[in-house]
């Protein structure tokens, strides 16, 4: 008796905000829904507004210097996209540098990362405070103290080789950090499968790890190559006599940017969009067809099962 009434009470003294808690009603999950969107695309628009202005204003016909108010749609910049002079010369060299330094950085970051997320080794601490330092050292400081060091090292002749060293130090970091994040996520039972299928280092990095990682390279890539056409501070510092894109439009902003200045950006940006929806596409296919050798091998491997098993199991004997 005395154990029921303990019960009892137990039971009495729960709190109410213990019951299981009421869900919410059919029209506030609407809002939310609703509310989730409507963020996201103010979000998106204040993200693509400025880009949208700078293409809009790429066909623009401004009436003085600076095209900063609407005159009237022309088309003759995009026709003539180097019309200023000295404008083509910057392009080319903006990505000469960011070609190469996108090709080293890749590289050499790529291995690092390997050996960064695979290995333990004396000082693997160290290098990874060394590695992501560049990455939160502002610009002006690291741009200056690669000046310093290209001055101690008797090298006055600041130009094309500064800058492109200046670009592959920073963005080896920022391609550790891309790279070693997929290099955490690879199933490594994997390349264990594939050397206890008799392959060596090189086919099972060749064959496996590599095509694994290869969506974290590429996004390195990209990051890096984007880091290096648009630095201005880094480059401001090591580039001697050299001007590069975001130096040009520097030095044409005291006398008023030209047209073409837009052209050549809503290009770098309509290619950049083209590169990623090329690569989603290629995603997509690579997965559907992935998919569908699955289910091929499934529907194998069922047919030769009831191949074996042409006949049910008899429960008796006749």
């Amino acid at each position: 008796m005395a154990a029921a009434d303990a019960a009892g009470a137990t039971v009495r003294d729960v709190p109410e905000s213990a019951a299981p808690a009421r869900p919410p009603s059919a029209f506030w999950r609407k809002v939310r829904y609703y509310a989730l969107n409507v963020y996201a695309a103010l979000v998106l628009l204040y993200l693509f507004l400025p880009i949208s202005v700078i293409i809009l204003f790429s066909f623009n016909d401004p009436a003085g210097k600076f095209n900063l108010t609407w005159h009237q749609f022309s088309t003759a910049a995009w026709r003539h996209p180097f019309g200023v002079p000295s404008l083509e010369d910057a392009v080319i060299l903006s990505l000469k540098i960011a070609f190469l330094s996108t090709i080293f950085a890749t590289a050499l970051g790529t291995l690092i990362a390997l050996a960064l997320a695979r290995y333990n080794f004396r000082g693997r601490s160290a290098t990874n405070f060394a590695i992501f330092t560049p990455m939160a050292t502002p610009e002006i400081v690291m741009g200056s103290a690669l000046l310093t060091l290209f001055i101690a090292l008797q090298n006055p002749d600041l130009g094309f080789w500064t800058i492109l060293i200046a670009h592959i130090m920073f963005n080896i970091s920022f391609v550790v950090v891309t790279v070693k994040a997929r290099v955490y996520g690879l199933d490594q039972r994997l390349e264990e499968a594939a050397m206890d299928l008799y392959a060596n280092s090189l086919t099972t990095f060749r064959k496996i790890t590599l095509p694994l990682i290869a969506p974290g390279i590429g996004a390195a890539a990209a990051l890096a190559f984007a880091l290096s056409i648009d630095d201005f501070i880094v480059t401001q510092f090591n580039r001697g006599a050299e001007v590069t894109f975001p130096l040009f439009i520097y030095g044409a902003s005291r006398n008023g940017v030209p047209v073409q200045v837009n052209v050549i950006g809503s290009l770098i940006f309509l290619i950049a969009v083209g590169g990623m929806l090329l690569n989603l596409l290629i995603q997509n296919h690579r997965a559907k067809r992935d998919a569908e050798a699955s289910a091929g091998a499934v529907r194998q491997a069922q047919a030769r099962e009831a191949g074996s098993h042409p006949f049910p199991a008899s429960g008796g004997s006749s």
